[in-house]
């Protein structure tokens, strides 16, 4: 279609529409109506339509924006503002900006077949979560491509392929990633034999290296620590800190993982009861937490005077519009580690949302608390899962060291 004027005003009333109902900053619902005229009349020029838009469309314009305040330099802030006006324009068009590359050769269809395959084996036969089979996807991919660069066909894959393969993966990785990966292979070999795509099972012949029970420490941080970062999360009374400080008390009192709350959901909190209904991501199943006070406030202030007006059930929503729920693929490393950094505490090991869980899981062991319990807390299905906590409590274990003769002592 071709774009005059006039007909560039129903474009911008529904940009402007969305920007409202999205509850978007005064400075955004005046800007990017400009930005979406600049581009439209850009389109014009060059005799383009809004239906057959491409990414390097959209780059071409920006490349070509010129201010002359600026000297003929374009800002990295304004190009960006642009550029997020235009995927918005192009996402209530077509809507789904950028457009997902189709797959121009008979390679990669077949690839994208037999992933598709693959994942449909995953959660239909063997009922493993979203995460986990994303993970085993991108595995069979990656092998795919491996196969097809040196001209070999799956039916024709060996062990000793197999083996070089994961040389070759294992380089950049430690022990225990490496171990993972040839997990995950067994996984995507044992799947081609049932297909028939290999003649040979040659899962039981993946070695990999040897990762000995319980072998690994949990990343733990400390309780001063912790307490420091709570005590100025409460004091920031911004919607974001309500929100972060809401996470860190569900964190910190339960040891839940981030997956946990980011699923949680309004009618989950059983305000009259004083229950909280929680979906384990790893295992699919439901526990029920008694509301403690503390948590509960937390949450009751957040969902007063910092949770957006919206129609999503979700619990926790974005700080920012739009204001929707936390996407899949983000975890809450940053609510954590941005949250430590601003009282000045630098962990040695690991500082995203498990060390919370981790920390708690060592309170509780050092509270006299039952593996058993620890483990009904965390979500765990087996005692094994929780064991390893265990060597986190290590003030304990010094209190029942035995008392060696001077003789034997180092």
């Amino acid at each position: 279609m071709s774009h005059t004027e006039p007909r560039f005003r129903p474009l911008l009333a529904r940009v402007h529409e969305h920007l409202r109902q999205e509850r978007y900053s005064f400075g955004v619902i005046w800007n990017y109506p400009v930005a979406v005229r600049r581009f439209l009349r850009d389109l014009e020029r060059r005799h383009l339509t809004l239906e057959n838009v491409t990414p390097a469309d959209v780059r071409r314009h920006l490349d070509a924006l010129k201010l002359k305040r600026y000297r003929g330099a374009f800002p990295d802030h304004s190009r960006r503002m642009h550029r997020a006006a235009i995927h918005m324009l192009l996402r209530l068009e077509q809507g789904r900006w950028p457009p997902a590359p189709p797959a121009a050769t008979g390679h990669e269809l077949a690839i994208a077949e037999m992933v598709a395959t693959f994942d449909t084996w995953m959660r239909e036969l063997r009922g493993l979560a979203p995460n986990t089979r994303r993970h085993r996807r991108s595995e069979l991919r990656q092998l795919l491509e491996w196969l097809h660069d040196r001209n070999k066909s799956v039916a024709a894959l060996t062990i000793e392929d197999l083996d070089v393969y994961v040389a070759e993966r294992a380089v950049a990785m430690r022990r225990n990633s490496t171990a993972e990966m040839v997990a995950t292979l067994r996984s995507v070999l044992r799947h081609l034999h049932e297909r028939a795509l290999i003649t040979r099972d040659l899962a039981c012949l993946m070695k990999g290296p040897t990762i000995y029970a319980l072998e690994g420490i949990p990343s733990v941080l400390r309780p001063e620590d912790v307490r420091c970062a709570l005590a100025a999360l409460k004091a920031d009374r911004s919607a974001s800190g309500r929100r972060d400080y809401a996470i860190w008390m569900l964190l910190t009192t339960y040891g839940l993982r981030g997956g946990e709350i980011k699923a949680l959901q309004l009618p989950d909190i059983d305000w009259r009861h004083g229950r909280l209904r929680i979906r384990h991501g790893k295992t699919g199943t439901f526990s029920e937490l008694p509301l403690l006070r503390q948590p509960a406030n937390a949450l009751l202030d957040y969902l007063r005077h910092g949770r957006p007006a919206t129609r999503a059930r979700t619990v926790f929503l974005r700080a920012q519009a739009p204001y929707r729920p936390l996407s899949d693929g983000t975890n809450l490393h940053g609510v954590v580690s941005r949250r430590l950094a601003a009282v000045g505490v630098k962990p040695a090991g690991k500082h995203g949302s498990h060390a919370l869980r981790h920390a708690r899981a060592v309170s509780l062991l050092r509270g006299g608390v039952s593996l058993k319990v620890i483990g009904d807390v965390l979500g765990h299905r087996s005692a094994r899962s929780t064991a390893p906590y265990l060597k986190l409590a290590t003030d304990d274990l010094r209190s029942v060291a035995l008392d060696l003769p001077v003789e034997v002592t180092p």
